[in-house]
C-alpha cells in the first residue's frame, strides 16, 4: 500500500473505496459535476492544496476532465498535480452498460496503473516507520470536546478555522483529514494552543 503524502481528488465514492485498497491517503470526493456548487468542499480542497499539495485522479473521458480543470481554476496556492490513466475500453462490473465514452472510469483501472499513474504524477510517497506513529481517533476528538458533548460543533468549528480548513467538516471527515496532516501530539497541542488563545482573548 503506497502512503502518500498529498490527498488525492476523485470523482464518486466508488472511485474513493478502489483508491482506499491502494494508498492511505486522504482521498476526497466530488461527486461529479457536484463539486461546481459545493463551497464547503472546494474550499477544504484549497486548503489541502496549500497544506499538503493535492494529486487529481479523475476519469479519462470528458467529464473528468472538465472536473480536472475546475479544480485547477479554484486553486490559488499550494500544489496541484495530474495523474492521468491510460484509456482502457470496457465497463465496470457494477454497471449494465459502459460509460458514454466507452472506457473505464477509475474505479475500472487495475490497481498496478493507478500506482503508476500517481508516481508519474509526482506522488510523494512516505516510508512506513518500523513502530508507526499513535492515530487521532473519535475517543481523542471526544476528551478535546470536539464531538458528543455541549457546544462541541462551536468548538469544533473554532479548531477547523485555526488549522485552516472549512468550519463546517463534518466530524468524520476533520479525523481523516487531520490523521493525514498531524501527528497525534501536534493536533493535541493546536486544541491546546487554540483553548490557550481563547483563555487570553477571555
Amino acid at each position: 500500500m503506497l502512503r502518500i503524502k498529498q490527498a488525492i481528488i476523485v470523482e464518486g465514492r466508488y472511485d474513493k473505496i478502489r483508491l482506499s485498497n491502494i494508498t492511505d491517503a486522504v482521498v476526497i470526493c466530488t461527486n461529479g459535476f457536484s463539486i461546481y456548487k459545493d463551497r464547503e468542499k472546494q474550499e477544504l480542497i484549497k486548503s489541502l492544496a496549500a497544506k499538503t499539495g493535492i494529486i487529481i485522479l479523475t476519469d479519462s473521458d470528458s467529464a473528468g476532465f472538465q472536473i480536472r480543470s475546475f479544480i485547477r481554476s479554484i486553486v490559488k496556492q499550494g500544489e496541484v498535480l495530474n495523474a492521468v490513466t491510460p484509456d482502457i475500453h470496457g465497463k465496470e462490473r457494477r454497471k449494465a452498460q459502459p460509460s458514454k465514452q466507452g472506457k473505464l472510469g477509475v474505479e475500472g483501472i487495475p490497481d498496478e496503473l493507478i500506482e503508476q499513474a500517481l508516481i508519474n504524477a509526482g506522488a510523494v510517497p512516505e516510508e512506513f516507520s518500523a513502530e508507526p506513529g499513535e492515530p487521532i481517533t473519535r475517543a481523542d476528538l471526544m476528551d478535546c470536546g470536539l464531538i458528543g458533548g455541549e457546544n462541541c460543533t462551536q468548538r469544533r468549528r473554532r479548531l477547523q478555522r485555526s488549522l485552516g480548513l472549512p468550519e463546517l467538516l463534518s466530524a468524520k471527515l476533520l479525523l481523516e483529514v487531520v490523521n493525514k496532516m498531524y501527528t497525534r501530539s501536534g493536533f493535541l497541542e493546536a486544541v491546546r494552543k487554540m483553548d490557550g488563545d481563547d483563555k487570553g482573548g477571555a
